[in-house]
């Protein structure tokens, strides 16, 4: 079984090969040439049908892109007063990535407290206040049942102790609200330290953009800073419908890129896109490159060697030796004594460069890959490389 390197040489030999013929032809005699004229004797350069495995490989260009990006914004106004970090550095997940001016959040969150205590304060009130009317409440419950106390005094201090428990509700509501206030004044505060809080569980990333300086007011939601994840990258790739089908998820790729043109970097299909857009009737492919090094930066210009397809054991021949008769494909195969051609419909396959596969019947030998134009099922033919051989001996 042939490899395909032993398949390379074929188109140096055709080529060789039509140098032969054309020298052959100049050598010929007036006499040889009524001669071949007569009988119908084409000469013809030949190839040899090979067994072997063969690859539909495809290079596409494309562009590498963040795997994530996590824009840094605010959610409270404010001046920076201070940014850590800057463009390359390493972020990890919970850093503090920029400071803003906390005086007034402080402030407010101690006015939280002191309304607090002052909403403690009148709920001890309201308390103590409804422990004396349940009190007084008792004592003229007691009075009236020994008819002592009339029924209009026995309303008067029953409604001075609803009294006393609606004010204790209320009071016990404000303790409520301004404990509510005090925490959301305190998360307020912390919104001033803002943190690279990104989702996933990755643990760390590079600072790709940064924004703003020291100094400047921002408003809720002004990005500060753009991280980006790198390790894995993502390459972007966008293929046409002829490749498209026989993509999958999990195919492996080379990669290349100028910025290192000695290295290859592995990565594989990750995604493949169930769309294809109407402008360019093509979809985006996503591949995944491992990044460890961080070599590879997002926009870096790349070309992906991808193989779509292989076979094993296939019937190779030159692609110069595919003939068209009619509506049919097929080759012109060397009959064994080397004299005649017989014509074999094939169907192709898979390309690779100069190499075809083909499959039929009766493809063993040799196949005319130059002067096809000339023959016939069933044509006599010379090889001159092979009678130039047989005349030196």
């Amino acid at each position: 079984m042939s490899s395909p390197s032993k398949r390379r040489p074929i188109a140096i030999a055709t080529l060789v090969l039509a140098a032969l013929l054309l020298f052959w032809w100049l050598t010929q005699s007036p006499e040889d040439d009524v001669s071949n004229d007569r009988g119908r004797i084409a000469a013809v350069a030949v190839a040899p049908i090979q067994d072997g495995p063969i690859e539909l490989k495809r290079i596409f260009t494309g562009a590498l892109e963040a795997r994530n990006k996590f824009v840094v914004a605010p959610k409270v106004a404010g001046r920076v007063i201070d940014i850590p970090v800057d463009i390359s550095d390493p972020v990890d997940r919970g850093d503090t990535v920029a400071i803003l001016d906390a005086a007034e959040f402080e402030q407010a969150v101690r006015q939280a407290e002191a309304d607090l205590a002052v909403a403690n304060a009148n709920l001890a009130e309201a308390k103590s206040t409804l422990e004396i009317a349940q009190r007084a409440y008792q004592r003229s419950s007691t009075l009236r049942e020994r008819g002592i106390a009339s029924d209009s005094e026995y309303d008067n201090v029953q409604a001075a102790l609803l009294a006393r428990q609606a004010e204790f509700k209320v009071a016990e509501a404000q303790v409520i609200r301004a404990k509510s206030e005090l925490e959301s004044a305190r998360i307020r505060l912390s919104y001033t330290r803002i943190t690279a809080d990104w989702a996933d569980k990755e643990s760390q990333r590079v600072v790709a953009e940064r924004y703003v300086d020291e100094g400047e007011t921002v408003s809720p939601n002004d990005p500060l800073l753009l991280i980006v994840e790198i390790n894995p990258i993502t390459a972007v790739i966008n293929v046409t419908e002829r490749d498209y089908r026989l993509l999958k998820p999990g195919f492996q790729a080379a990669f290349t890129t100028d910025a290192f043109p000695n290295t290859v970097f592995e990565g594989q299909v990750e995604r493949i896109s169930p769309i294809f857009r109407e402008s360019s009737r093509q979809a985006r492919v996503e591949l995944s490159l491992d990044n460890p090094q961080g070599q590879l930066k997002p926009g870096m210009f790349v070309r992906a060697n991808i193989t779509l397809d292989r076979v094993d054991d296939a019937i190779v021949v030159p692609y110069a030796a595919i003939t068209r008769r009619g509506s049919e494909e097929g080759v012109f195969v060397v009959d064994a004594g080397g004299e005649t051609v017989s014509w074999r419909p094939v169907e192709t396959g898979i390309r690779a460069g100069e190499a075809i596969q083909v499959s039929g019947e009766g493809l063993q030998g040799r196949v005319v890959v130059l002067g096809q134009h000339l023959l016939d099922d069933g044509s006599e033919i010379v090889i001159p490389d092979e009678e130039g051989s047989e005349s030196e001996s």
